[in-house]
């Protein structure tokens, strides 16, 4: 028996099990099906950055760090910083994860934490602008160090409170001086991620690694205090337009409990 097989029939089985906890109204760790689990951020945990935090949701880690520098602006945009998220899945944080390049689902995640930052427009690049030919870059990296579930969730955390702790340099002459700062990012808003996945007929929110392996679709939602920002599905299953607006209603509730965090 190939492992595709195996992960595919022991796929099915927990797909069941939980389908029989779920008509209980239960779930493999007993929460509610809106209850996150376990939540926590610290910020400032890297001294050589200009900004950091540690989120964490379950057992689920994700380390962010922002840095700038300067750099030469995008020839369409010559008067605009530049904004970029990058994404790295630590071999050890999952049996799933594998050494070397970043694969789709690093790709994946990056994007979907960053469209959910970018699309609230909490950073605004025009300000970057230095002088012609000279903007400042920002740069932020994500490190996934354990992985027990709902990676979206936990990256957007970690990403917005390294943001909010990101300090930037003071430029004098077209040059970083990194001794010194000229204050913070100024966010008006805290962008946050609620994901959801669903198995049969019924949605859970901040699934656990053995929930994801059941589900039949991933529905994350991006927003800040009252908006919608970013939507991202994946799988098969489909979605009601009752099922979206139910959704959504909760994704507000649950990131303001988020939001707390920060």
């Amino acid at each position: 028996m190939g492992e595709e097989t195996k992960t595919k029939i022991l796929r099915e089985v927990r797909k069941d099990f939980l389908q029989e906890l779920l008509a209980k109204g239960k779930r493999f760790d007993e929460r509610e099906l809106n209850e996150w689990r376990p939540v926590n951020v610290d910020k400032g945990v890297l001294p050589n950055a200009e900004g950091s935090a540690l989120g964490e949701i379950g057992g689920t880690k994700v380390l962010a760090a922002v840095k700038f520098d300067v750099m030469t602006p995008f020839s369409d945009r010559p008067e605009e910083g530049v904004f970029m998220t990058g994404a790295e899945f630590v071999p050890f944080a999952s049996p799933e994860f594998e050494a070397g390049p970043p694969r789709e689902n690093a790709i994946e995640f990056a994007r979907v934490v960053d469209r959910g930052i970018r699309s609230s427009e909490v950073i605004n690049v025009k300000n970057f602008f230095i002088e012609e030919g000279k903007v400042l870059g920002l740069f932020l990296d994500l490190w996934v160090l354990d992985n027990t579930g709902n990676l979206m969730d936990t990256g957007a955390l970690a990403a917005c409170a390294a943001l909010l702790d990101a300090k930037v340099p003071k430029i004098e002459d077209g040059k970083l001086i990194r001794e010194e700062s000229s204050g913070g990012l100024n966010m008006k808003y805290k962008p946050l991620n609620t994901s959801f996945i669903k198995v049969g007929n019924k949605f859970l929110m901040d699934p656990s690694k053995d929930e994801e392996y059941a589900r039949d679709l991933r529905f994350t939602i991006g927003s800040v205090e009252g908006l919608i920002t970013s939507i991202q599905k994946s799988g098969d299953s489909g979605l009601s337009k009752d099922d979206v607006m139910n959704l959504v209603d909760i994704a507000f509730e649950k990131s303001d409990e988020l939001r707390k965090y920060l």
